[in-house]
This record gives C-alpha cells, structure tokens and sequence, in this order.
C-alpha cells in the first residue's frame, strides 16, 4: 500500500502542482486550510502531512501541533515562501520533522527528504518494537514467583542495577542466571545500549581470546580479515560471561586488565582499545574453593564480586513451581498451537515432589514436552516423563529436622537479613521481602527486632 500524505495550502495551483508530481509514490489528499486538514487527521491516519505555513485561520506551525498530538501522528514538513534561520528553529521547536522553502523548492529533494523521514520513522518503530520483545522476553515480570528467596534475589537486582558495579550471578545450572543479567541490564541506565553474551565453557582458551578481545588480520591461521571482540560490541552497555569458573587463567588476566584500566588489545594487535562496559559474569562453581585450589585468580574473583547474588535451586523455592510451571504451559501452547487448559492436580503434585536436578530449565523443557505430547485439554500424569514418575519424592521440607525452623525464626532470620543488608533502614528492607513498610513495623514489634526507620 501506498503512504498516505496530506498536503496543506490554501493556493490551488500549489497543492495540484504537489500532488501531480508525488501520487504516483502516496495516495494524495488535500486541504486548503487548518480547519479542513484537521478534519481529515482525525478521520484518516496520514503518514506524511505536508503544509504551508501562511493560510487563513490557523497558520502551519499550530497544525502541525495539532497533528502531534494525535496518537499517530504523521511525518511534518512545514514549507514557507517566508524562508529564515529563525523560523526553522522555531518550527522543529513546534514539532516540524523538516521545513522546506517554497521558493526553493526542488520537488526530487521534496521526495527525498520524505523517503527519508519515513524510512527514519520505520527504523524507530522497528527499534522499539525489538525493544518491547526484549523486554517481554527478559524483563523483570519475565521472572515468575512469589517465594522469598526469589522476592530477596529480585530486591537486589532492583538495588544494583542503576550502579556500575560488576555483579557475580552463582547458582546451579538452570536457575535462571542470564534472565537475572538481562533484568539488570535491563534496569539500568545502560538499558539502552547492547546485552552481549558469552558461553565461556563452550570455547577453547584460544577462541574464547579471540571471541572476548577481537584479533587482527593475519593474527593466527585462519584470521582473514580484523574481527571485533565482545568487549567492543558491548561497549556502552553490558557485558555477559556465564560460566567464568571455567576461563583459562591466560584470559583471566586480560579480563582483570580490563576491569582495572577498561582498555585491551585485539589477538596480533598492539593498539590500545578503550571500552565503557559493565560486566557481569555468572558461575554454578564455588569460585572461592577455585581460589584457594590455585585454578582462579584472587584479584580477578575480587574484582568480579562486588556484588553477589546467589540464585536459589528449584527445590528450595518449590512454592513457586505451580506459577512457572502454569506460565510454561501459556508459552508452549502459544508455541506449538495447543489448547491445553491446565495441569492436572496429580501433575503438580508431582513437579512439587520431584528434585529439579536442572531446575527451571528442567522444569520447562519437561512442560514443554508434555504439551506437544498431551492428548486432551489437561495434562495428565500419563504425559509425564518416566523420570518424575519413578523418582524419589522429596522430603515436605528442604531442610532436615535437627534444622527445621518454625514459622516465627524463619520470618526472624529473612528479616534480620534484610536489615543487615540496608543497615537496619526500614523503608529499604521492606520491598526486598516484599511487604509494606507498616507490615514490617508490626513484625519487628511482633518479634522483637531493631531498626533505624
């Protein structure tokens, strides 16, 4: 289909002039004055408005207000036989995208600068509808449950993503770790900029070099042509290493080189390569345990733990199982064109039971392939794989009895975790447990903590 464009003048000869040489690329309309072309916004959505700016009644800058402020509103060019600098920036002031003089008017740079302003217009479209999928895909409501270790987890991505800080991300694998990196990219000033990340563990130590640093030409056998490396394609945003325990300790250095001077060379190359880029790396080892076996540098762990967040495994959050597992059944049904309705109470009964050896990760590929296999509107226990059946169920509690907690410690030790963290402010502890700043007064009294307010 053809883009619709409005072109605006009360002279005849003019708008006829325009139309004849621009209906061959737009579906043409026109008006004579302000009034006229509103009249026609309103009832049509316009791609292009084109107009004047001296006509009886409303003048072209107060239309193209108008037409601003509608919820499409068009491209605008103001056009002018009364052409100066100052009017020009007035106008862009009131919203014009270009102003053209009429006594300077070529009709081919005319169309030119309307191709451009729509390809432009398209491109912004484009960018923020990626933004949305994106944001879909890793924002924070992407993070499904309600547990409170999850809601702690949530409460300090919430606090350290406006920082600079690097933060270490631990959990076993399938814990979700690069969906925590995207929230806090997400939320953070960065968010804007590019997420780049990295598999370490899939790379040798010579490739994952050249992935993280870029190489020149003629660098090693095989380099035809200079690459970019990670570090410069995340520059001005983040940067993503899952698996950093698994890095040769050659690479650890020039990471710690980074972090220190925020400058690298490329493989083969000796100029100095200056990158604004926010790290943060994730690990399902125990780095510290690396440390001291002597397989991880101690200044590059320092460096990468400012900020820990440990994610906690699917068996200690096992409240939140029903809503992922309910969110994975929409996913899948979507994907694969299903109508499955719900799980089926001995199904549930089952994921709760199970140990999540792969945890959110298992726990999704499982739904998933109950759905393609499901025979009915509900999934069945007969959907189920082998593994959930014949496993042995896990014990009502995580923990076991010479750890058990009543409700009341339990409460006492995930608050007095919280104060400790915001050192003993109320008003910043509360939203890491999810609850109002009134109810944490009451469970202080109730059970007898200390706060500043």
């Amino acid at each position: 289909m053809k883009p619709q464009l409005l072109i605006v003048d009360d002279e005849k000869p003019s708008r006829e002039g325009l139309r004849a040489a621009l209906e061959e690329r737009y579906e043409i309309y026109t008006a004579e004055d302000a009034a006229s072309a509103i009249d026609l916004l309103e009832r049509e959505k316009f791609d292009v408005l084109v107009s004047d700016l001296r006509m009886p009644g409303e003048d072209g800058m107060k239309l193209i207000q108008r037409a601003k402020a509608l919820p499409r509103p068009p491209v605008c060019i103001l056009m002018t036989a009364y052409g100066s600098e100052e009017l020009a920036v007035e106008a862009m002031k009131k919203g014009a995208d270009d102003y053209i003089s009429k006594g300077r008017l070529q009709l081919d740079e005319l169309e030119m600068r309307i191709g451009r302003l729509l390809r432009s217009r398209g491109l912004e479209a484009e960018n923020v509808q990626l933004q949305q999928q994106l944001d879909d895909r890793y924002g924070m409501h992407t993070i499904v449950g309600e547990s409170a270790p999850l809601r702690e987890v949530l409460g300090t991505v919430k606090q350290v993503a406006p920082s600079r800080a690097t933060v270490l991300l631990e959990g076993e694998s399938g814990t979700g770790k690069e969906l925590v990196a995207h929230a806090i990219h997400n939320l953070s000033p960065r968010a804007k900029g590019p997420f780049v990340a990295v598999h370490c563990a899939s790379l040798s130590a010579n490739l994952l070099e050249s992935e993280l640093f870029g190489h020149e030409k003629g660098a090693f056998t095989g380099a035809f042509e200079r690459r970019q490396g990670r570090f410069e394609m995340a520059d001005g945003g983040s940067l993503f290493l899952d698996e950093i325990g698994e890095i040769d300790p050659a690479v650890q250095v020039k990471i710690l080189r980074v972090l220190e001077a925020r400058e690298f060379e490329r493989v083969g190359g000796n100029q100095k390569i200056q990158v604004d880029t926010r790290l943060i790396t994730a690990t399902n080892r125990d780095l510290k345990k690396m440390v001291a076996d002597g397989k991880f540098r101690e200044d590059l762990f320092f460096r990468l733990n400012v900020i820990r967040i440990q994610l906690p495994p699917l068996r200690d959050r096992r409240e939140d199982i029903p809503l992922l597992a309910n969110a994975f059944l929409k996913e899948f049904n979507r994907e694969n064109d299903k109508r499955v309705k719900d799980i089926a109470p001995e199904v549930m009964d089952l994921f709760q039971k199970y140990a999540w050896p792969g945890n959110i990760r298992e726990l999704r590929n499982v739904v998933n392939r109950m759905v393609v296999m499901a025979r009915g509107e509900r999934l069945m226990s007969r959907d189920a794989p082998s593994e959930l059946k014949e496993s042995k169920p896990l014990p009502p509690s995580s923990t076991t009895a010479s750890e058990s907690l009543n409700l009341a410690e339990m409460e006492k030790r995930l608050i007095a975790k919280a104060l400790e963290k915001t050192g003993g402010n109320i008003s910043r502890a509360a939203p890491l447990l999810g609850i109002s700043r009134r109810t944490m007064h009451r469970k202080l009294n109730e059970l007898n903590l200390p706060a500043d307010g």
